[in-house]
């Protein structure tokens, strides 16, 4: 069987006369497969647009069918509804209740990082975007205000 291509096979120079019917074939194919595809769409368009019944289908018992897009907003918009009120609002209250946190802190409040460190605040920046951390008694390590976690208490360590 042979393969569509293209381009023609040449020997010597000059085309083989017996590809020519390859060539065609493929351009006759290419051809019918975008007509076939623009009439798809094309008739996809008209019945978005119009909500008439799809081709071949009756109108239906209860007369002519409507936009699918008008039947699904109710729909969409419950979903949108949902989603403010399942996973944005929550996560703007606790952004909210740590930017608190952060605004709140003074020198030694005993905290810990994202990484795990605990130690004693000892210094804020005069800026207020970097903290230094008393971790030992000769150990200082200086964070960005976003990289403290929360404040750290004995007795959560101690349930857990």
């Amino acid at each position: 069987m042979q393969s569509l291509c293209y381009r023609e096979r040449t020997t010597n120079g000059r085309s083989n006369p017996d590809q020519s019917h390859v060539r065609l074939a493929y351009t006759s194919l290419l051809w019918n497969s975008y007509v076939k595809l623009n009439s798809a769409f094309l008739d996809i368009l008209t019945f978005a647009q119009d909500g008439a019944a799809p081709p071949g289908g009756a109108a239906g018992a209860n007369g002519p069918a409507g936009n699918p897009l008008a039947e699904l907003a109710p729909m969409l918009m419950m979903f949108a509804v949902l989603f403010y009120f399942i996973v944005m609002r929550p996560q703007q209250r606790e952004r909210k209740k740590r930017e608190d946190l952060l605004g709140q802190l003074k020198k030694n409040d005993k905290v810990l990082t994202v990484g795990g460190i605990i130690g004693t605040i000892a210094d804020l920046s005069n800026d207020g975007s970097r903290v230094t951390l008393r971790v030992d008694d000769g150990t200082r390590i200086k964070f960005t205000r976003s990289s403290i976690q929360g404040l750290y208490s004995e007795n959560a360590e101690t349930e857990a």
